[in-house]
């Protein structure tokens, strides 16, 4: 329903011109033919009779696509009041408001004097002036006497949207800010506010004096003030005066609104503005760090002391107590409100992150126990050994007894590339962690089978490194999950899973070994089977660990990038990786526990194996239960040269500008890259710097880009450099009859060439080529190359497939390949080809020229023009031929290698 309001008559003054009902808003309006609480008839009836009219001033009226506008808007927004009794016994009459529709019937009037028609006061008409410039004496005039002003863009909006022309109770001369309603802080010069306030009403937006939910946006001075923090708090974005000026500036273009995000960013209030920071307690180069920062997010940096600091960073772990008192006017925080305030984009509140001095109980328990995972010290060590003396002396089943070093530890099993990692389980956590209340009391022995010993080890460890994948998800994953993050999602979706992958599903499979395990301890018997905790979750561990494992190099190279590419997430890994959770560890040396993870359970079931007796039936189920590791862990290594191998060929498509999109294969395989130099006209000119892909069954050919293209820009916003080579041609290795190992002379140094027979050719054409790289032997080149063509087409022979050729018989030469006549004639060949191709775009196509001649002759004039035609074309096909670049060879190169079939030339 409409804005509608219903006022006492001793309340309003005139018509609707004061009333805030409608403060300038466009789309809040009715848009039926109606009042509140009438029928249709009735208000049909008391509809006032009113002559519509538009008004074009000045420049306006000498607009041709203002007036051609106009002309196609038939409608006209019109607000009425009706007057009516109020309830019984009441003296006041009640005044009901609304805007209606109707037809205008002076579409068009111009003038230059806008005396004639500016009389506000006059109920006949209903006038809208349209003005281009609202800083002149004209708008002066109007506005004196309450008259409608718009300006053409408001107009060209209207016709665009097929919309009758829009009211409003205040000038508007657009719709760059309409509904949208803005809220002022910290200003204190009167006339700038003021200006700003005129010009967010011109383009159609409101203004609040209060902060509420209604509040699309805040436009701010400073980080100061309970409005900011309410904005922060709600999400509201805080800007600029700036992004009103320059959207003013904008007024006049089309489909242009102020709320577009990619505009907006650029003016938003940054967190430090109006602050002036120092820094207690960091190193130079953390220091330095923080300080560029500081300078990027809008504030300033003085040393510590500087009584024109407003805030004083302390890095709370190494200091121990403020050099002085701090005044009222300055913040002492600690380092977690500095990157808090980047990751969330705007100011944040002080009062949650004062320092305080690191003698409250529960600081000194936190420092207590990371001293347990971090024994650094003799004093840690102290600890930590009577620690380790409290808890052996437990009768309890849990805690358990401290593991003792196993001698099989140092040893590694061959279980392909994954198991070549050298690590041993960290079970500092699981000591500290050990004092976790059992589900069980049972006394037992003061002394344990070896068995127990390193079956309660592998429950530590599991223990800990489930603890360790809960870190990541709950301090990591969910946190940059989260909707609704103040300043915006700190990373894509597509980072996101990248990053974290299967961690979700390796954490809840883990967890129910850790269970099983703490099962079997607890009601501990020699009897009781290890092995088979780990069959029962061998399905599992399959599907969850190679997506994780072979992604984790880019998992890795993603946290790398955003975090120099996007400060909030480098602000929110400092927060977060300087929790105690996270035992000073990095969330990329978090993520590769998951790689190192299942050797480590292979060594910890080989010792239990080792210790466990003959007759014991775990003995074989340890067996099944090794050898299953070793499959998943073959399964994963297997994967990973995969994935490898496809991450190869994405790298050449993406390399590679027009890269055909069949080369993609879940068959296909990179197995060299060769540099080389063109040394005949095929497959592309002289000179030319030529780059060969050979996979196991195609060869990718691809030259030199002469010119750079724009640089590609994926969904994510990310920027991918520009091509560096251009796709010549993609042939599958059947098509190599011959390779020529080029003898070596003065005038030919480290060639080889191809004898090729393509399906669309008679004859078989000559690719030569020059090694370029010196890494690059030529015999190992060319016998990997014989190599995979006879794998393609089924020989045995590779070796015989290599001939070596004195290079004067086939006319090739390395000579002069860098004189500047070589430079020369390869431009003019290019600039010749460039002008070729230009002209064929350009000129009449001979189809419209044949069809003219072809309509003014006589039968006779067209049966000979046709033969002549023919025999041109004829002879035309002859010479392609016959083309210098291609070179007839002798047949002793075809003799038995064109039996194969056409049909194996095909990519699949």
């Amino acid at each position: 329903m409409a804005d509608s309001s219903i006022l006492t008559l001793g309340t309003a003054r005139s018509l609707l011109v004061d009333s805030s009902v409608y403060d300038s808003r466009i789309a809040e309006t009715t848009k039926d033919h109606i009042f509140l609480g009438m029928s249709c008839e009735d208000g049909e009836d008391m509809l006032p009779k009113v002559e519509t009219r538009v008004v074009l001033v000045g420049e306006a009226g000498r607009n041709e696509a203002l007036v051609k506008a106009l002309q196609a808007i038939r409608v006209m927004e019109v607000p009425v009041v009706k007057i009516r009794d109020g309830e019984a016994g009441a003296e006041e009459k009640m005044m009901i408001k609304s805007i209606v529709n109707m037809d205008i019937n002076t579409p068009c009037l111009i003038t230059d004097n806008v005396q004639e028609f500016g009389d506000g006061e006059n109920t006949d008409f209903e006038t809208v002036f349209v003005l281009t410039n609202f800083d002149s004496p004209d708008y002066d005039y109007l506005y004196k006497r309450d008259n409608r002003i718009i300006g053409p863009p408001v107009v060209l909006h209207c016709a665009a949207k097929e919309e009758p022309l829009q009211f409003s109770c205040r000038p508007l001369y657009s719709t760059t800010m309409l509904n949208m309603s803005l809220c002022f802080t910290g200003f204190r010069n009167k006339e700038e506010m003021k200006n700003l306030v005129n010009l967010v009403h011109h383009m159609g937006g409101t203004i609040r004096k209060d902060f509420s939910i209604k509040i699309t946006h805040l436009i701010a001075y400073s980080t100061h003030g309970e409005k900011y923090r309410l904005a922060v708090c709600m999400g509201t974005p805080i800007l600029t005066p700036s992004w009103i000026l320059k959207a003013w500036e904008r007024r006049d273009e089309a489909c242009f609104h102020a709320g577009e995000e990619e505009f907006r960013t650029e003016f938003k209030v940054p967190p430090f503005q109006d602050c002036i920071l120092s820094f207690l307690g960091f190193s130079d180069e953390e220091k330095a760090n923080m300080e560029e920062r500081t300078l990027k997010h809008g504030g300033s940096y003085l040393e510590v002391g500087d009584e024109r600091c407003t805030h004083m960073v302390v890095e709370e772990n190494s200091v121990k107590e403020l050099p002085f008192s701090p005044s009222k006017k300055l913040y002492a925080v600690k380092q977690e409100w500095f990157w808090g305030s980047i990751q969330m984009d705007a100011r944040a509140g002080e009062s949650m992150y004062l320092y305080e001095k690191n003698d409250s109980p529960a600081m000194k328990k936190a420092v207590s126990l990371l001293s347990l995972t971090t024994p650094n010290s003799s004093r840690k060590r102290r600890r930590l050994r009577d620690t380790l003396a409290q808890l052996t002396k437990e009768t309890e089943i849990s805690p358990f007894p401290p593991p003792r070093k196993r001698p099989s530890a140092e040893h590694t099993l061959s279980m392909g590339s994954l198991l070549d990692i050298s690590n041993t389980p960290d079970t500092c956590k699981a000591l500290a962690e050990s004092s976790k209340p059992s589900k069980s009391s049972t006394p037992v022995l003061s002394k344990q089978s070896a068995r127990w010993q390193v079956s309660k080890e592998l429950y530590q460890t599991e223990s800990n490194y489930v603890d360790i994948l809960s870190t990541i998800l709950q301090l990591f994953k969910i946190p940059l999950e989260k909707e609704g993050q103040v300043g915006g999602p700190i990373l894509a979706q597509e980072e996101m899973k990248t990053i974290f992958g299967c961690i979700p599903d390796i954490y809840e499979v883990h967890t129910r070994i850790k269970s099983d395990l703490e099962e079997v301890l607890t009601d501990w018997s020699e009897d009781k089977s290890v092995g088979d905790i780990i069959l029962k979750y061998s399905r599992e561990l399959v599907r969850a660990y190679p997506p994780f494992v072979n992604f984790f190099e880019m998992s890795k190279d993603t946290i790398v990038r955003c975090e120099k590419q996007k400060p909030r997430f480098h602000a929110f890994l400092k927060i977060n990786q300087s929790k105690p959770e996270c035992g000073r560890q990095t969330l990329v040396e978090l993520l590769i526990r998951p790689v190192q993870r299942l050797p480590s359970v292979a060594l910890l079931l080989n010792d239990i194996k080792k210790h466990t007796s003959d007759d014991n039936p775990d003995k074989i189920t340890l067996e099944k239960a090794i050898e299953s590791l070793r499959e998943v862990m073959t399964h994963i290594n297997e994967d990973k040269r995969k994935t490898e191998g496809q991450k190869q060929i994405f790298d050449v498509v993406y390399e590679v500008d027009g890269c055909p999109a069949n080369l993609l294969s879940s068959h296909r395989s990179l197995v060299h890259r060769v540099e080389t130099i063109a040394l005949g006209d095929q497959p592309c000119d002289r000179g030319e710097h030529v780059t060969l892909f050979l996979f196991n069954d195609c060869l990718e050919i691809a030259r030199k880009r002469h010119k750079v293209i724009n640089t590609f820009k994926s969904p994510l916003g990310q920027t991918r450099p520009p091509p560096p080579l251009k796709h010549i041609a993609l042939m599958p290795l059947s098509q190599i009859r011959r390779v020529l190992d080029l003898q070596d002379t003065d005038e030919c140094l480290n060639a080889f060439a191809l004898v090729v027979r393509p399906p669309t050719e008679q004859e078989n054409l000559l690719f030569s080529f020059q090694l370029a790289g010196e890494d690059t032997v030529k015999s190992a080149w060319l016998r990997t190359l014989c190599r995979h063509v006879a794998n393609t087409i089924c020989r045995a022979d590779a070796e015989d497939m290599i001939q070596c050729t004195d290079p004067d018989s086939l006319q090739v030469s390395t000579k002069d390949m860098d004189s500047t006549l070589s430079k020369a004639s390869r431009a003019i060949k290019k600039t010749s080809k460039k002008v070729t191709r230009a002209f064929s775009f350009t000129k009449t196509p001979k189809r419209v020229i044949q069809r003219a001649f072809m309509a003014n002759s006589t039968p006779d004039e067209k049966l000979q023009r046709l033969s002549c035609e023919n025999r041109i074309g004829s002879s035309s096909t002859l010479a392609a031929h016959h083309s210098p670049s291609m070179v007839n060879l002798h047949s002793m190169f075809e003799r038995k290698y064109h039996t194969f079939s056409r049909s194996t030339t095909h990519l699949i």
